[in-house]
């Protein structure tokens, strides 16, 4: 049987911060890796962690200490630059705020990470399209987000999340500004995702969108509590 490849491995990270005099330690050695075409989910309460590992696995901020290897490159000590570049070329978010620009319509907000990437207007528009189409919105790519439900505008944050291929799939709550049924709806989207063979990675705090991964990662005070698989 192939091994599985690993895509994400973190070496005793720490990270701290200081809040007056004391000293917060948000992540406080954590260790762990996650393999290609994974589907975890990582939850804990308030003040866990959960948050600052999300940052540090979006490289959105950077450890104290430690290692943080993504897909084969050493990214721990990265520069600012370094770290929007390998965001922009490894990573498709998906956050609980949708993070759509107000004045794109649809394809444009599905583009913009091709912009940034240096892909040509016409292979932008195409590949736009395509993606908005795999997650059911074909008749509403020329809506602005105010123009769109909430479970539309994930899923045009699902399909920029897709556009550059990335090598995971982050999400921050995703159905955290959802009602009932629009999250059922996202969340097999995800799972749809994952069947597809990316690697999708998502931070919840209600376990019933825990229950839709294959591992469950729980946080508390700074240290991985448990790590659990279970098969579907």
């Amino acid at each position: 049987m192939e091994k599985a490849q690993e895509i994400i491995r973190l070496e005793d990270i720490f990270k701290i911060y200081r809040v007056g005099n004391q000293e917060v330690r948000a992540l406080d050695g954590v260790s762990l890796s996650v393999f290609r075409n994974e589907y975890v989910a990582i939850m804990g309460p308030s003040g866990s962690g959960k948050s600052t590992l999300m940052n540090i696995l979006g490289c959105l901020d950077s450890p104290d200490s430690g290692r943080y290897i993504l897909n084969g490159t050493d990214v721990s000590e990265m520069d600012d630059g370094e770290l929007a570049d390998v965001r922009n070329r490894e990573i498709g978010f998906v956050f609980q705020s949708f993070n759509l620009l107000p004045r794109y319509n649809a394809l444009e907000n599905v583009a913009l990470p091709m912009v940034y990437a240096g892909v040509p207007a016409g292979e932008r528009r195409e590949k736009a399209a395509e993606a908005l189409r795999s997650v059911g919105l074909d008749d509403r790519m020329d809506h602005r987000p105010n123009e769109l439900s909430g479970g539309q505008r994930q899923r045009v944050a699902l399909a920029r999340a897709l556009i550059n291929s990335p090598s995971i799939i982050l999400a921050d709550e995703p159905t955290g500004n959802l009602d009932t049924h629009t999250s059922i709806e996202i969340m097999r989207l995800f799972d749809q995702i994952y069947r597809n063979g990316n690697t999708v990675i998502v931070v919840t705090h209600e376990e019933d969108i825990a229950a839709y991964a294959h591992r469950v990662i729980r946080l508390r005070d700074g240290r991985i509590e448990s790590d659990t698989e279970h098969i579907k």
